[in-house]
């Protein structure tokens, strides 16, 4: 069944706490983890009223800009779709509250790789510079996956400008609603065989994680990493998942 966009608002307002909770985070230790493994889970970032409400919203199609069917361009199994503006509430809710505690960390990871590009505070003043680019597309998606499919290891790279955090949310609860489908992120170390990480995740729960390159302390400095992400094969059910990417598409 597919509820319309007032109740979808109405449930995604009902977590009045979001913003609380994004600013109670232990921004620290998630730091520390993105510098250790290009990745960090935050249990619980939604509850589960929220996760059903953006789920059953997949099959509205007017809430966003186009669809893609994975295997048509040999992406894996499976489809996502983008959202259109205006984002439904909740998700730009996270969207704007999220960036300004990844930006000091986006900012410190450029300029130990060399990077000259530094990021504004706040994430209007981002976007309207992927605007002024011609970035003018919107990038959160929502992803859906039934038995079988997969999605093949891959950076979401739209443009120019490109912010290097972004944050995937799990809305269907594993072993309930499907097993299988693992968060999987590899990372390639020059010289060296790629390092895997699978990262369990339950409803609710978000994984933040670096787009495409980090930079890791070796014993010249630091040097930096090509990561990669995906999803392992569903072995039954139905999975969907958010993704929160902070640059817009060309």
């Amino acid at each position: 069944m597919t509820i319309d966009d007032g109740s979808l608002d109405a449930a995604c307002s009902a977590d009045t706490q979001v913003v609380d909770k994004v600013k109670a985070l232990d921004w620290a230790a998630i730091e520390a983890s993105l510098d250790a493994y290009g990745y960090a889970v935050i249990p619980a970032l939604l509850a589960p009223d929220a996760c059903h409400a953006l789920a059953q919203q997949y099959d509205c199609d007017r809430l966003y800009r186009s669809r893609v069917v994975m295997g048509r361009h040999g992406f894996g199994r499976g489809e996502y779709k983008y959202f259109s503006y205006p984002l439904p509430k909740l998700i730009a809710r996270l969207r704007t509250t999220i960036y300004p505690h990844l930006v000091p960390i986006a900012n410190r990871w450029n300029e130990a790789m060399g990077i000259g590009v530094r990021y504004p505070k706040t994430h209007a003043a981002f976007i309207e510079r992927c605007h002024d680019a011609g970035q003018q597309r919107p990038t959160p998606l929502i992803l859906q996956y039934d038995e079988g499919d997969y999605n093949c290891l891959h950076q979401d790279l739209y443009g120019e400008h490109v912010f290097p955090i972004q944050v995937a949310i799990l809305l269907s609860q594993p072993g309930r609603d499907f097993t299988g489908g693992e968060f999987v992120l590899t990372e390639q170390r020059p010289r060296m065989q790629s390092r895997v990480e699978v990262v369990s995740l339950a409803q609710g729960d978000a994984v933040v994680f670096a787009v495409s390159q980090r930079p890791v302390q070796g014993t010249r400095g630091p040097y930096r990493v090509n990561l990669r992400h995906g999803v392992s094969r569903l072995r039954s059910g139905r999975r969907h998942t958010i993704g929160i990417i902070f640059h817009d598409a060309l």
